[in-house]
Parts: structure tokens; C-alpha cells; sequence
């Protein structure tokens, strides 16, 4: 299962935006380090069902269908705050280090309004600077693969000279554990022309370019400018727009209010609506109601959304180019084995091929693969066909066969 990373310096709000992503229970305060250690939970990316165009009732099993929207299990990591250091164990940064290096893309949650100072410490808004924080922020985590690379870094390069070795082998053996891929390695080194220059001859500056440029296409980074709706957000969030990140504005708090208040009947609304609607206002206090109010004036009708679900989508969709796929024993009633219509549906890489997929299904139907049903246009595809978007798809192995 795909994973989201969320990060930044204490206090932005990232448990917030845990809390309200997930209905978890996590520790919230305004003081630095309320999280101690990492939360991990399940959120949902929402995407179009094929149920509509298809015109037919499912049966969801792994991924909930609400009015025709399939909202997909992903995991979400809460990670510890970064404070500047952290890369050399300050604060918490080991804790940091252990778990966002298993995301897949990571949501850097930052104080839009700037109402904490670079350690997390509430301050006045309009005196913190979200873009001071961005920049400490980014330092932070080159620098951390940085040390990883350098570390025994004149041994491995004599090795890759004297055995003449690919050093793209040594990177992503040194690199395995951060998850960064050879394939992106090799991306990198090309790009900073670092194959034309004998390992042993890469400066510091080499190293730190390299650092920098790998967390970069292994790590992609989501801008979430939260508590938008206070003083000074909107302002700072046009300047964090001009960084060329893609940046979402988002209320963290505004999403936890509506997501309660849905979760006990007070109002209805679905993660990512545009607005909601009070079912019974007996049951809501005088100070629930002005709440709410405040949260569709000076969030939903300003921006669209809280940018909850927002965020989750675009990391997943835009960032990590992410497409949804349903998997079926029958082509032609859509059906699993108990006769369930579209029961389940996946998030997977854009170039996934259809055999990569019966993998991710099982691992005997990808070694036993024979070919595969896209069952929309009723075609026979072989292993190498690349999967889209909406696509259904039968697995025919031998297992299945015999």
C-alpha cells in the first residue's frame, strides 16, 4: 500500500491534519513536539468509480463507493517535527528519519499564517516566515541523505574504480534504505553530469548536489500552506506559490470540525465537498452553528475545499501519477469469485504493466500469468500491457486455468 508522508517543524498542524485525514484519536496541542513518535493510520484517495459510466450497482469490498466516488485505503505516517539540526539528531530528527524514509511522497505541512516561530513556539501572526521555514526545512533533508552518501564515501569510490564497478550499483545499495530507487539514481547522475568524472574526484559539492537532486525526484513534495483561513495566510501563501512547488491552501482544523460533525450525524458532508449541509440544528449549540459558519465563509467559499482531501489526491494523482484499477474473475458480469460486482480497487504506478499488477493482486497469479481480460473493451492483453486509469482487468494464470 502506497504511503504519504506528513512533515515540517512542530506545531504547523500535522496531527491536525492526521486527525481530520483519518477520524484518529493523536495527541494535539499548541506546543512544539506533541507528537513523540510517528502516527500511522489509513486515509482514502477519492477518484470516480467506473460504477456510473458502467451504469451498474457495485459491491465494494477493499475501497468504499459513496454516490459514485471510490474511496481508496492509503497510509498516512504523522511524522515528529523538524527543527533546524535535525539531520545531526537534534530534537527529534532520528525518529524523523526512520519513518519518512519509507514515504513515497511527502506532504510538508507548513504555518501559512506564520503564527510560530523556525522550533514551533506560538508567536504572533505575520511574525514567523513559512517560506524561512520551507527553506531550513529543505536543508534538512538533503542534508540527511547527504550523510548517507558520504559516509565511508572514499572507500566505496576506490571499490567502484578499482573493480570497475557501476557506481549507480554502489549508490542504490548505500541508498536502499532511504527507498530511493536505482532507476532514479541514474536519472540524477546524468543530469549533474557525474558520469564523465572518476567517483573519486567528486568533490563535497558534488555530493551535496546529488543529495539534493535525489530527494527531489524520489521524494516528491506537496506544499500544504495550512491555517490559510488566519491573518497573514493568504498573502504568504502567494508567496509560496512563487517557489514552484505545487502548493494546496488548507485548513486542517476546518476539515477536523466538518469530518466530527459528519461522523455524528450533526451534518452531512463527504471529504473534499465544497460545502455541507446542517441536518437537524436542534441538535447543534448556538456556538456549533457560528463554527460552522466560519468554516464555510472564510474556508469553503474562499477556496473550495478545506484542502484535506485536496492534498491527499494531489500527491497521489498529480505527484506520483497514481491511476486506479479494478480487479475481476469474471469480464463479463464484472464479478469476483462470490459474484460481487467491482469488489475491489487499486492505486498503482501509471506504468504499471499488467503482470506488475497480478503481482500486486498475488504472488501466484503473477508467477503463474498466462494473460489478461481488460474487460471494458472485452481484449485479450499480454504481460507487458501498461494499465490506465479505470481499466478492468481479468488475470488469467494457470492456477486459474487448472
Amino acid at each position: 500500500m502506497v504511503m504519504i508522508g506528513l512533515t515540517g517543524k512542530p506545531n504547523v498542524g500535522k496531527s491536525t491534519f492526521f486527525s481530520a485525514a483519518t477520524l484518529a484519536t493523536v495527541p494535539i496541542a499548541n506546543y512544539p513536539f506533541t507528537t513523540k513518535k510517528a502516527n500511522i493510520g489509513i486515509t482514502y484517495a477519492t477518484t470516480k468509480c467506473v460504477c456510473k459510466k458502467l451504469n451498474v450497482k457495485d459491491e465494494p469490498v477493499n475501497a468504499p463507493c459513496v454516490d459514485g466516488v471510490r474511496f481508496i485505503p492509503v497510509r498516512l505516517v504523522d511524522c515528529p517535527g523538524l527543527v533546524p539540526g535535525a539531520w545531526e539528531g537534534r530534537g527529534l530528527g532520528n525518529q524523523f528519519l526512520d519513518e519518512i524514509r519509507r514515504a513515497d511522497v511527502l506532504l510538508l505541512v507548513l504555518d501559512v499564517a506564520g503564527s510560530t516561530d523556525e522550533e514551533g513556539r506560538p508567536c504572533k501572526p505575520g511574525t514567523g516566515d513559512p517560506l524561512k521555514d520551507l527553506s531550513f526545512l529543505e536543508e534538512e533533508f538533503d542534508m540527511w541523505i547527504f550523510q548517507v552518501i558520504k559516509k565511508d564515501w572514499d572507500r566505496l569510490s576506490r571499490k567502484a574504480e578499482t573493480l570497475k564497478t557501476d557506481v549507480s550499483n554502489l549508490l542504490a545499495e548505500k541508498l536502499a534504505g532511504l527507498q530511493i530507487k536505482k532507476r532514479f539514481i541514474v536519472q540524477v547522475l546524468e543530469e549533474l553530469n557525474l558520469q564523465s568524472k572518476k567517483p573519486t574526484q567528486w568533490s563535497e559539492e558534488d555530493l551535496k548536489s546529488l543529495a539534493g537532486r535525489l530527494r527531489r525526484v524520489s521524494k516528491p513534495l506537496l506544499l500544504v500552506a495550512n491555517k490559510v483561513d488566519l491573518p497573514y495566510g493568504e498573502e504568504n501563501l502567494s508567496r509560496l506559490r512563487e517557489t514552484g512547488y505545487p502548493t494546496i491552501p488548507c485548513s486542517a482544523e476546518a476539515e477536523l470540525i466538518l469530518r466530527r460533525g459528519a461522523e455524528k450525524g450533526l451534518i452531512e458532508y463527504k471529504p473534499g465537498d465544497s460545502d455541507f449541509k446542517i441536518l437537524d440544528v436542534g441538535r447543534l449549540s448556538e456556538r456549533q452553528v457560528k463554527a460552522l459558519e466560519i468554516v464555510r465563509e472564510r474556508v469553503l467559499e474562499r477556496y473550495g475545499s478545506t484542502g484535506v482531501q485536496e492534498a491527499i489526491n494531489f500527491s497521489l494523482f498529480n505527484l506520483l501519477g497514481m491511476v486506479a484499477v479494478y480487479p475481476v474473475e469474471d469480464e463479463n458480469k464484472l464479478t469476483d469469485h462470490k459474484g460481487r460486482v467491482l469488489p475491489d480497487c487499486y492505486l498503482v504506478p501509471k506504468d504499471t504493466t499488467v503482470r506488475e499488477f497480478a503481482y500486486m493482486i498475488h504472488t501466484e497469479l503473477g508467477e503463474n500469468f498466462i494473460y489478461a481480460v481488460e474487460a471494458k473493451e472485452k481484449k485479450r492483453v499480454g504481460e507487458d500491457y501498461v494499465v490506465r486509469d479505470g481499466d478492468i482487468i481479468k488475470i488469467v494464470s494457470a492456477k486459474s486455468r487448472g
